[in-house]
């Protein structure tokens, strides 16, 4: 599964920000049979590598596994080494962009500015990350999504809640990625899954599944 195919199934990214690897799989399938289609952990989880292995080699082609929190090509090239198909960066880098599309794997680059977003595209970018969406609330994201190609998804991450979905869908956005609403250490596997049902069943009414 590439992520437009992803993003058309289900436009939520799951964020596993502090994920360890023994509970990696157990959170992800949660997730999954909530209706998740893409799953990142960030670089700064511990040991992030092992988890993207194991999620990768759990679920395969049915799930879109890789990094977030990705800033540099050593460590692309560890993502895919690991079995992830897509990195996730809160930054725009043309060099990270590049050499993940090179070898194969989707990209998601963090960009704030239009100047970032249509140099994202120009990179080859399908998709970009509005980072951090809280600061560029949904008039931001109104005014960027008027003057970008229609084609090319805009997904805002930082501060996405079930209540605010609907909001941000109809200013343009074509999906989310869901961060500490949806998991953090500590949580249980039923307090996850809950909360993924809520982000799952919010998303169904913002783009009217």
């Amino acid at each position: 599964m590439r992520l437009v195919e992803a993003l058309a199934n289900r436009p939520l990214i799951a964020i596993l920000r502090g994920v360890a690897p023994d509970e990696a799989v157990a959170v992800g399938q949660v997730l999954v049979d909530a209706g998740f289609s893409i799953v990142e952990v960030p670089l700064n989880s511990p040991q992030p590598l092992d988890s993207i292995a194991r999620l990768a080699q759990a679920f395969g082609e049915r799930v879109l596994i890789g990094a977030g929190t990705v800033t540099t090509t050593a460590e692309v090239k560890a993502v895919a080494d690991a079995g992830g198909r897509i990195v996730v960066s809160p930054h725009f880098d043309e060099a990270v962009v590049t050499m993940a599309l090179g070898r194969g794997l989707d990209v998601l680059p963090g960009c704030m500015t239009p100047s970032e977003i249509f140099a994202a595209r120009r990179a080859g970018a399908e998709a970009v990350k509005i980072f951090p969406a809280e600061v560029v609330g949904m008039a931001g994201v109104k005014a960027l999504r008027s003057v970008l190609p229609r084609d090319l998804k805009i997904l805002p991450v930082g501060g996405i809640s079930p209540e605010n979905m609907a909001e941000f869908a109809r200013a343009g956005a074509d999906g989310f990625g869901i961060g500490s609403a949806l998991y953090k250490p500590g949580m249980t596997l039923e307090q996850i899954a809950r909360a993924g049902e809520r982000f799952v069943a919010a998303g169904a009414v913002a783009f009217g599944a």
